[in-house]
């Protein structure tokens, strides 16, 4: 009996102690933690404070164009709206089919006209580049607005085709015609010879080569600009070139 009591007695008093020990190191962990900022707190706050913007620094600007060779593009024949004397030149290269296109034309391309071109400090050109593999309309579409254009009406019948992109057919075609007052015998033989289908191709093979990729894509000022970019980056583009 007495000897199992001392058994009980050592292992009872070195239970105590290792306590002891673990509260003595905690303290002096501790201890040193408050003299150095903390268990990797020195490290995390001058880590955050090199991650973290500088409130006196400049915002991030877009990759500049400036060094990119200029494109030249051949404006004769081309459908142009605006002064002939205007000092910015935006040349675009689209689709009718194209949904990106008739995004452009019902964001950007109003207001680019309501407040550059109306006002005389932009030209804007068209010209054809339609990607038949997606979109099965878009030769007849183009092919139509030349024929439209035969007549003066490339521009309002250019309208007419956007507004009612989703409805694209021959028999729209020809019926958008007489919705414009255009002679309409004269509009279904120019559609139906495809009179001006070797213009729309030459359209296509001149934007291939000035680097046109898809549709909608720009030449401004001899710059290229891709896509239906928000009306934002044509107002950034255009002022650059006014200033």
């Amino acid at each position: 009996m007495t000897k199992k009591h001392r058994s009980d007695d050592s292992f009872t008093i070195s239970k105590v102690t290792l306590w002891q020990l673990a509260t003595l190191i905690f303290v002096v962990l501790f201890v040193i933690s408050l003299l150095t900022g903390g268990f990797g707190g020195a490290l995390s706050e001058k880590t955050m404070k090199a991650a973290a913007p500088s409130a006196k620094a400049p915002a991030a600007k877009a990759p500049s164009n400036n060094n990119a060779p200029t494109v030249e593009v051949n404006l004769e024949g081309t459908h142009m709206l605006g002064d002939e004397d205007a000092p910015v030149t935006i040349v675009e290269w689209s689709d009718f089919q194209c949904p990106f296109c008739g995004k452009f034309y019902s964001e950007s391309e109003k207001r680019i006209i309501e407040e550059y071109v109306n006002t005389g400090k932009v030209k804007l050109a068209y010209k054809q580049f339609p990607l038949d593999s997606l979109h099965p309309q878009a030769t007849p579409a183009a092919v139509a607005s030349e024929c439209a254009a035969e007549q003066g009406k490339f521009w309002e019948y250019h309208d007419l085709i956007f507004e009612n992109q989703r409805s694209i057919s021959d028999a729209n075609l020809k019926k958008w015609a007489g919705d414009l007052g255009l002679n309409q015998a004269q509009f279904d033989d120019c559609l139906d010879s495809n009179k001006y289908l070797d213009k729309v191709k030459a359209d296509l093979a001149e934007g291939q080569a000035a680097g046109i990729r898809g549709t909608p894509g720009f030449i401004i000022n001899g710059k290229l600009i891709s896509g239906a970019q928000p009306f934002s980056v044509f107002q950034s583009a255009i002022e650059a070139e006014l200033n």
